[in-house]
């Protein structure tokens, strides 16, 4: 296949694997919570392996496709034989192993890496998990049925030259031995003997009955297991294979087969997926399918939208037109030479001009805006991995996953969340004895919630742990020379605040999820990236929330346009707090001299935008100028302009390197008369203060 024609075919496998992984992903997780595994869940589960193995065997992703043929076989058998005794947490393990191997692969694969894992490992996991799924559900009778000899025993002869005709082209003999003490070797044999079934036809294996005959386990431990089959894979291909077998003690492939007469087993019957699919049994499980609403809104959902897959760059390309769009917008409307003069007619098509041109800004920001629930269902695999590898007891509730924000700004907050979420489980929660202790359940909470306020978004992380400790981070903080001003002086969300600093950590050991001072410091400088702050409260003994304030979109925003000199800059409208032109009787000095406002009871800094960025202006006494009052953190500033210039919407534009230096210049902005403004990062400008 030519390159130019394979690439939208990867890109469309890429992208359908990866939602259909992270689907999977969470039908397990909810079916571990909920105790058992409905029928749609079985169904469900079943339909997307079959998809993924069909997808990675028609783009030569053969490992790939293999493991999800084997997730196909376990949860068929589960499907068709209705299996009550099992173990969900293992079953989840296994699933969750096989769905990171095939992420892992397909990230390969978006990337024009090579495709090449190794997953014999989940593999044969897989097929000693089915194994004893057959053994538990008294499936021996039905495998000893399907084991049968043909009524015509297969043979292998080897000449004296080694070869055997065009039927011993590809034959292979394996003897292997099992550790001592591994025990349950007739499964593991099953295991093997399942897995090889994708590299190997007419396999032949001594002892022939290792599932119904309990003693084949004990003639494998003494005399070995013997396999003979052919393929065409390679030598070097069949040994790879084996050697991710686990508790293999010593093994022999070799293609020479001496002279052998043996029973073939009848391979069980191809597995072959119908529109409709076969009724689970009543026994399988006491959670009937209909209990389960939400897979059935999933997919009802699906039937009752029509949805198109998009790629991202052309949304961005389509809001950069409608950016310029708006900005020509104001460049005619706002035009100098339109001033003094009656233009009725003109200044009525401008109107309705403005008009459609906000309707259709409206109509692509929309297009642009997803729900947080992706993101969000992701953390219940982050909580549960880190319940197990810290043993302890932890629950993750949602709030407000549906509420949208820009595709851009999710993919900011998602590495965030994570930290924040895994900082919750290891810091926060206590173990169970702790909790036991003080009184409080054994399970830990963690609650991620979403919540829409005007046009920002406000995202806090809770839990119910132990709480901050301030004493402890506050010694740390003194020991690493961060604290500046006198300790009686600072706040408790000052002294909080020293965990987001890079290589800060009060952890006294490294874990694999903590413990080296990184990972909250990411918190920051990807909230910061996207405009948005963070606010931290904390309980001793119960518990900590933290709250990323965070902007809809990054796009366009409303912002005030100040003069300064010969300069234009454009203030974010969410983060001011009023604008007026000060007295006299409003100035005040510190002791060093500098110029303060007293403001209702309030003493406020003042910046000078002039002298903050060397802009030279005849304006330079606070009465001759305008005072525009900033908010950010439950702070408040005055900076001070020459004049205002009017609010509009500005298309946000990215700053040349020479300029990105400074750290308060959120982007820029092109005017309706053709000049540039930079626009100002408030939360910059008040960390600028500190």
């Amino acid at each position: 296949m030519a390159e130019n024609e394979r690439e939208p075919m990867l890109e469309m496998y890429v992208f359908e694997t990866l939602q259909q992984v992270e689907q999977l992903e969470q039908a397990v997780l909810n079916s571990e919570k909920a105790g058992s595994f409905g029928i749609d869940d079985v169904n469900r589960i079943f339909r997307i392996m079959h998809t993924i193995k069909s997808s990675a065997a028609m783009m030569l992703f053969n490992d790939v496709s293999t493991l999800a043929h084997s997730l196909e076989d376990l949860f068929y058998f589960i499907r068709e034989k209705g299996v009550q005794s099992v173990d969900y947490s293992r079953l989840t393990d296994i699933i969750l192993a096989g769905m990171d191997f095939i992420k892992t692969e397909t990230g390969k694969a978006d990337k024009g890496l090579p495709c090449d894992g190794n997953a014999s490992r989940i593999t044969v996991r897989i097929g000693e998990y089915l194994a004893e799924l057959k053994i538990a559900a008294g499936a021996g009778r039905a495998t000893a049925e399907a084991l049968q000899p043909d009524p015509k025993p297969q043979k292998y002869y080897i000449s004296s030259a080694g070869k055997t005709g065009a039927d011993a082209a590809g034959a292979y003999q394996a003897v292997l031995f099992f550790e001592e003490g591994c025990e349950m070797e007739n499964i593991r044999a099953f295991a093997i003997i399942h897995n090889l079934k994708g590299l190997a036809d007419e396999i032949i294996y001594e002892p022939a009955d290792i599932i119904e005959n309990n003693q084949s386990a004990e003639m494998i431990r003494q005399h070995g297991f013997v396999i003979y089959f052919k393929s065409e894979q390679p030598l070097k291909v069949i040994e790879d294979f084996f050697a991710g077998v686990a508790f293999v003690k010593s093994l022999a492939v070799r293609q020479a087969m001496p002279e052998k007469s043996l029973t073939k087993p009848v391979r069980p019957k191809q597995i072959i997926l119908e529109d409709v699919l076969p009724q689970m049994p009543e026994k399988y499980t006491a959670r009937s399918g209909c209990e389960d609403k939400n897979w059935q809104e999933a997919a009802g959902a699906g039937v009752r939208q029509s949805m198109i897959s998009v790629q991202v760059n052309k949304l961005d390309k389509l809001m950069d037109i409608v950016g310029e769009l708006v900005i020509a917008e104001a460049m005619v409307t706002q035009n100098p030479d339109l001033a003094g003069l009656k233009l009725d007619n003109f200044f009525k098509a401008a109107r309705q001009f403005r008009k459609i041109t906000g309707e259709l800004q409206d109509v692509v920001m929309s297009i642009r805006m997803m729900p947080l629930t992706a993101t969000f269902q992701k953390m219940n695999r982050i909580v549960r991995d880190a319940g197990k590898k810290l043993d302890k007891q932890l629950t993750l509730n949602l709030i407000g996953e549906d509420t949208e924000v820009d595709k851009n700004v999710i993919e900011k907050i998602s590495d965030p969340l994570m930290h924040l979420i895994r900082n919750a489980a290891d810091h926060g929660i206590e173990s169970v004895a702790e909790r036991r202790q003080a009184g409080k359940s054994e399970t830990g909470t963690i609650t991620l919630e979403a919540l829409n306020s005007g046009n920002d978004v406000w995202i806090t992380v809770r839990d119910d742990g132990r709480g901050l400790n301030r004493e402890k981070i506050l010694a740390k903080a003194c020991s690493s020379g961060l604290v500046q001003a006198a300790e009686r002086e600072l706040t408790d969300k000052e002294v909080f605040s020293f965990i987001f600093l890079p290589g800060f950590s009060t952890k006294d050991g490294v874990t694999e999820l903590s413990g080296r001072g990184v990972g909250m410091d990411v918190v920051t400088k990807n909230i910061e990236e996207i405009g948005g702050s963070i606010l931290i409260d904390s309980s001793p003994g119960k518990g900590t929330a933290v709250s990323l304030k965070i902007p809809l979109t990054l796009a366009i925003i409303d912002g005030m346009t100040v003069k300064v000199g010969q300069a234009r800059y454009t203030i974010p409208t969410i983060a001011i707090r009023e604008s007026f032109r000060p007295k006299a009787g409003n100035i005040i000095y510190d002791p060093d001299g500098r110029e303060m406002l007293w403001l209702r009871g309030e003493c406020l800094p003042v910046i000078k935008l002039n002298e903050q960025y060397n802009c030279p202006t005849e304006i330079v006494s606070l009465e001759a100028g305008i005072i525009v009052v900033v908010e950010s953190d439950g702070r408040s500033l005055c900076l001070f302009a020459d004049e205002l210039l009017g609010q509009q919407q500005v298309v946000v534009k990215p700053l040349p390197v020479y300029i990105k230096k400074s750290k308060e210049l959120a982007g820029c902005t092109l005017l309706g008369d053709g000049s540039i403004s930079l626009i100002l990062d408030v939360p910059a400008v008040f960390a600028g203060l500190r």
